[in-house]
């Protein structure tokens, strides 16, 4: 197994980048094998990153490269906008199990120098394309040429280009900001979107939204509420067709799971179980400014994969004890 984890001094410091941890006994114990690569010259920046592994075997890493020079003291945002440092995405290939990488390839985004959240992994669908879930954030200054939207970058050769993009979840109010968002592909060829949604007019979570489409992704459905309460939801497809979920709950303290299904494009929850952190307080900050929320923020980014047993393993990270730590978890049958 191998995994990309962010090493930094502090939350959103300048000096996080990505490093690579390797685990040859199904994730029992990890060995750091060191940064992805050396970083820029010339200018600041910070990295974090995602990786996929596509169905030939190749590993393909996405990283969201941030230029922190205009603002060094600063976090990501802009506490008084809300608006983004400069990003761009890049990615790096491996074909020999990640022990040398091709890269970084700059992609030439389709909406220019907006600045995009990084928050999945690149996700290939059966027909050969694949997706870059995310959503546009303000510049810096707090002025914006594309709105609020989840988008979709697509490539038709293999994470290569990208010069095609498609709208997902769009608020006509430009009320709601979506994040976190993730796309799967489910039962009977559909494409599955996920997104958590904060109406930053009335400074309140709303539930999870999803959409599907069934179409490829080309158009998608009415967003709609999963019903619950969280952020940072994270869908796997299970064998029955079922989705299972893991996300950071907000009317409940902790990381919690979901099983849900969709029937006749419902959303229908099924069973939900805390995992970690329920008994904790002050893991999440509370008020009205966003910026401030993430600077306190003391767990998430949850993601999940199958081991060649079918055993279901997801990590995420969290704050213990004023120490940041990164837990797994396995579960070999989920009922």
């Amino acid at each position: 197994m191998l995994a990309t984890v962010v090493l930094g001094e502090a939350f959103e410091a300048v000096d996080m980048h990505t490093s690579l941890f390797r685990s040859t006994d199904f994730g029992e114990t990890w060995r750091n094998e060191g940064r992805l690569y050396p970083g820029t010259k010339g200018r600041l920046t910070s990295d974090y990153s995602r990786i996929t592994i596509l169905p030939d075997g190749e590993l393909v890493v996405l990283m969201l490269r941030a230029d922190r020079s205009g603002h060094p003291d600063e976090g990501l945002t802009n506490s008084e906008t809300l608006g983004f440092v400069p990003t761009e995405f890049v990615t790096f290939r491996s074909k020999d199990h990640g022990h040398t990488w091709n890269g970084p390839n700059v992609i030439d985004s389709p909406l220019g120098d907006i600045p995009l959240e990084l928050c999945s992994p690149i996700t290939p669908v059966k027909d050969g394309r694949c997706f870059i879930p995310t959503s546009t954030w303000k510049y810096w200054d707090g002025s914006t040429t594309a709105g609020y939207r989840m988008i979709a970058l697509v490539s038709h050769d293999r994470c290569k280009s990208w010069t095609e993009y498609v709208d997902v979840l769009v608020d006509p109010k430009q009320e709601i900001q979506y994040w976190e968002s993730k796309i799967i592909e489910i039962s009977d060829n559909r494409l599955l979107a996920v997104a958590w949604a904060y109406n930053h007019v009335h400074k309140k979570d709303l539930p999870n939204q999803f959409v599907l489409s069934h179409d490829g992704g080309k158009n998608w459905s009415k967003q709609k509420s999963t019903g619950l309460s969280g952020q940072t939801l994270t869908p796997f497809l299970l064998d029955d067709g079922r989705i299972f979920s893991i996300y950071r709950r907000m009317d409940k303290p902790g990381l919690w799971t979901n099983i849900s299904r969709i029937e006749d494009d419902q959303w229908i929850n099924e069973s939900s179980e805390p995992l970690w952190g329920q008994n904790v307080a002050g893991l999440t900050g509370e008020g009205d400014n966003m910026t401030h929320f993430f600077n306190v923020l003391k767990f998430g980014a949850p993601c999940i994969t199958r081991l060649p047993d079918g055993t279901i393993f997801l990590a995420f990270w969290g704050v213990e004890n004023c120490i940041s730590v990164i837990r797994w978890f396995k579960q070999m049958e989920i009922q």
